[in-house]
């Protein structure tokens, strides 16, 4: 009956610390490029000074050239923390979430495969 009870708790422990699954967009008449679109984006809202400039780069994350940011984009934590899911942490920091316009456009870029 103990062997249950620990069973269960790794079990919760386990499922209580998953993160969240990404949100796939519909990207139907969506194609946005590093230059037209996401350069802009990542300029305003990530690669600026103090946080993920080239000088900055906080957490060791640079998102002030194509090649960084298609390079951060295929890593797990960079959709979810711009989706703002659990388990991630939230971006851009201590600001609101970006449109979900936004979003999607940086989500469907991604799932493009990063078109300069």
């Amino acid at each position: 009956m103990k062997k249950f009870f620990v069973l269960l708790a790794v079990l919760f422990v386990a499922f209580s610390c998953s993160k969240e699954s990404i949100t796939v967009y519909s990207c139907l008449n969506i194609t946005p490029t590093y230059t037209s679109s996401i350069k802009a984006i990542m300029d305003g809202s990530c690669a600026y000074s103090g946080c993920h400039s080239a000088g900055s780069k906080a957490d060791g994350i640079d998102l002030s050239t194509y090649a960084a940011v298609k390079s951060a984009s295929g890593k797990s934590n960079f959709l979810g923390s711009i989706q703002h899911k659990s388990g991630y942490t939230s971006m851009p920091k201590g600001a609101a979430q970006l449109a979900d316009s936004t979003i999607q456009k940086i989500s469907c870029w991604v799932q493009s495969g990063t078109p300069n």
